[in-house]
């Protein structure tokens, strides 16, 4: 049973813009935090973002003022907006949800920033 759909990955140039989407599961009771990891080759996966239910956000530092998160509780939906991207932000990029019982991840969606 496919618990998170994740979408908007893909090919960009430095200094280009991406939009990924990841929307979770209605069986999924009690979504308290939303939010989005990456993993780059050979790295550990590290937060990006996140976001409460009451919009509470936390960037890492590496992407403040560059990336928005944002999400629409009616539809389970989590939104991150990238700007000005960079090379080094090239990663598998991963939806992560915690609810009141689990936590889950998406499958991933490549990122790829050519320079």
């Amino acid at each position: 049973q496919v618990q998170l759909v994740e979408s908007g990955g893909g090919l960009v140039q430095a200094g280009g813009s991406l939009r990924l989407s990841c929307t979770a599961s209605r069986s999924i009771f009690g979504i308290a935090i939303m939010g989005w990891y990456r993993q780059a080759p050979g790295k550990q996966r590290d937060l990006v973002a996140t976001i409460t239910t009451d919009g509470t956000t936390n960037y890492a530092d590496s992407v403040k003022g560059r990336f928005t998160i944002s999400r629409d509780n009616g539809r389970n939906t989590v939104y991150l907006q990238m700007y000005s991207l960079k090379p080094e932000d090239t990663a598998v990029y991963y939806c992560h949800v915690v609810s009141v019982l689990n936590q889950y991840w998406g499958q991933g969606t490549q990122v790829t920033v050519s320079s």
